[in-house]
């Protein structure tokens, strides 16, 4: 009987062999299904960001696309950081320099004649205590237009042979009845404070101006003209400088029955800020204002600088707040993760924010506190980023920001 059941449970070797490879196959299927599973909840999370985004612009505040991600100087504040005693009386002076450049007028406030007796004695001969109790406002005064009358004299001599006129005042056009304050003040307002030229009109038509908007158009073109060489002059010394800043932004541009899309690059070194108009995003217009430059050029990832990338010309520095805010919008699928990396990167400002504190922006000293303790503070946060490399998809906002960090990282440690 024991024989028999041994015989009867011994599997044979090609059963065996069918079971394993049974087996393998079920364990390559598992595998199969545990990356499709993975795939999937990668795109979910992806997917889940995106409808998230989407649910923003539609029904969140049309002002702003994304809620508005607090500033470094607000959360040094929140953690305690204080304005130094340097930086409060700088900005004291600067409101007092303000306060004395502003024409003063002065309004004498008597006291009512009621009020003039003493209640005591009945004494109505009061005498002046001092220059009197001082207070001051600020008030507006409207805005006024004047019309300017040149009067040109003539010279006659009394043989009759010669006469002379005094030489007419430059004008901004040939015959214009608008002078170049005028002129300054719609361009001002138009670059400066966003005010169309449709609104100005509106403006100018209160005050008794009579200008129509395309007079103002033809003005604003001719002082473009004018003012090319001091654009181009302004041009040069940005690409002469050590140290640039550049971005571009698109810009819509009006076209026959349409607009078209246009950009608007912007230079900035230090406080100087010039602009230039393409229609296209090429990196074309990088090299025709920094080309055959040397120094540093602070920009995001975009491409069409890299052709001013070179050994003998610029090199690239990007910036921390592209980093930060990419991990600003990673807060709602990985909060943790997120307000870490914004936490390690507010180490990294917070050097700088010393380095105001002290006075020292821009000089040796500066330099050596960057070498002290900004080195550390990156290596800190390259370590974590590092760490976190392989935990997160890469399709996920986080393992986006993760990337694009890493990626960009020789460029974010130029400043060191």
């Amino acid at each position: 009987m024991g024989s028999q059941r041994n015989n009867s449970e011994t599997v044979s070797k090609q059963e065996y062999d069918a079971l394993f490879a049974r087996f393998t196959e079920l364990q390559d299927t598992v595998g199969e299904f545990r990356s499709l599973l993975a795939e999937q909840r990668e795109s979910n999370a992806e997917l889940r960001a995106l409808v998230k985004g989407l649910q923003q612009q539609l029904f969140g505040k049309k002002s702003e696309k994304l809620r508005p991600m607090p500033t470094v100087e607000k959360q040094l504040r929140q953690n305690g950081a204080k304005k130094s005693a340097a930086q409060v009386k700088k900005a004291r002076q600067a409101n007092a320099e303000v306060r004395r450049q502003l024409p003063e007028v002065q309004e004498d406030i008597c006291v009512p004649e009621d009020q003039a007796i003493c209640p005591s004695c009945g004494n109505e001969e009061l005498r002046r205590v001092g220059d009197g109790k001082r207070t001051s406002e600020y008030e507006y005064v409207p805005a006024r237009m004047v019309r300017k009358v040149y009067l040109q004299e003539i010279l006659a001599c009394d043989c009759g042979d010669y006469i002379v006129t005094a030489p007419a005042p430059m004008r901004v056009t040939e015959g214009g009845q608008y002078g170049p304050g005028f002129v300054s003040h719609v361009i001002t307002s138009k670059c400066a404070d966003s005010l169309p030229l449709h609104r100005q009109e509106k403006q100018f038509r209160r005050l008794g101006i009579p200008v129509a908007r395309a007079t103002m158009v033809e003005y604003f073109h001719r002082a473009a003209e004018l003012l090319e060489p001091l654009s181009d002059r302004l041009l040069q010394l940005i690409a002469q400088s050590d140290i640039v800043q550049a971005d571009e932004t698109v810009l819509k541009v009006q076209d026959k029955g349409k607009a078209r899309t246009g950009y608007l690059w912007c230079f900035l070194h230090d406080n100087l800020i010039a602009y230039r108009f393409s229609p296209s995003r090429s990196g074309k217009t990088p090299v025709e204002v920094l080309g055959g430059g040397q120094g540093t050029l602070v920009v995001d990832g975009y491409s069409g600088y890299n052709r001013v990338f070179t050994p003998d010309g610029w090199s690239r520095a990007a910036c921390l707040a592209h980093v930060r805010r990419k991990f600003y919008e990673a807060l709602d699928s990985a909060p943790e993760e997120a307000r870490r990396a914004m936490e390690l990167i507010l180490d990294i400002y917070r050097v700088e924010h010393l380095a105001k504190e002290m006075g020292i922006v821009g000089t040796r000293k500066h330099f050596e506190l960057r070498k002290k303790k900004s080195r550390l503070a990156m290596d800190r946060f390259h370590e974590w980023l590092l760490e976190q490399e392989g935990i997160h998809p890469p399709k996920t906002p986080l393992g986006k920001a993760i990337a694009h960090a890493i990626k960009n990282w020789p460029a974010l440690s130029e400043f060191l």
